[in-house]
């Protein structure tokens, strides 16, 4: 089952739903916008109208495997797929990084397809560990953005993209953290949250991620 959450209220409800399930909608052409919103009032013609504003991606700054900045700038005019990980993980992120790079290979040669995965571990995850982890998966940083950066802005990115990341003495690794994609779209919204742990959501991403592009290339 698709795991998409549709929020009307607050950060903590979509966070929650994130982790669990949420919403389906069953046209893949007319994906919604996930996240937070604003309904304002307009005047269009002499009438009075409303308009609901969705919330952007904020901007950000972190470095990548190169020790390139990679920013929002960096995507844009892409659509993107986005994680939180950390190199040493001993349990889901394996995984997750199995069905990430089935994406990247699936979309190879769509230049405006974009991977961005953020360390939750920037004190072991440096950028020459990172290099040498993407190494390992054989792709390009121009493809895919492993980033570190100081912590208390990835977790505070992680937040923001309704993604749970916490230390955690008690998990495995030291870091507890969902296994979630998310796919953002031309606008810097997240379009769509599946469970990156499980290959038939993320053939789902895949599918919707096809029809943003057959509807925008």
């Amino acid at each position: 089952m698709r795991r998409r959450s549709l929020v009307k209220t607050s950060w903590a409800l979509v966070i929650a739903c994130s982790a669990l399930v949420g919403c389906t909608d069953t046209q893949t052409s007319e994906l919604p916008v996930l996240g937070p919103y604003n309904v304002v009032d307009k005047l269009e013609d002499g009438k009075l109208t409303t308009d609901t504003v969705f919330t952007q991606i904020r901007p950000f700054s972190f470095t990548d495997q190169d020790g390139n900045e990679v920013t929002n700038a960096t995507f844009e005019g892409s659509y993107y797929v986005t994680d939180f990980f950390f190199t040493s993980c001993p349990t889901i992120c394996p995984k997750m990084k199995q069905q990430m790079l089935r994406l990247y290979e699936e979309f190879e040669g769509k230049e405006n397809v974009l991977f961005l995965s953020h360390s939750i571990d920037p004190k072991r995850d440096s950028v020459a560990r990172l290099k040498k982890f993407s190494s390992k998966l054989g792709i390009e940083s121009e493809r895919w953005h492993m980033v570190t950066g100081e912590m208390d802005s990835i977790y505070s990115m992680a937040r923001h993209y309704m993604i749970a990341a916490q230390v955690d003495s008690l998990a495995p690794g030291g870091y507890a953290h969902s296994g979630a994609f998310l796919l953002v779209d031309l606008n810097s919204q997240i379009r769509g949250i599946y469970d990156g742990t499980n290959p038939e959501e993320v053939d789902e991403l895949k599918t919707d991620l096809q029809s943003l592009l057959s509807a925008h290339p």
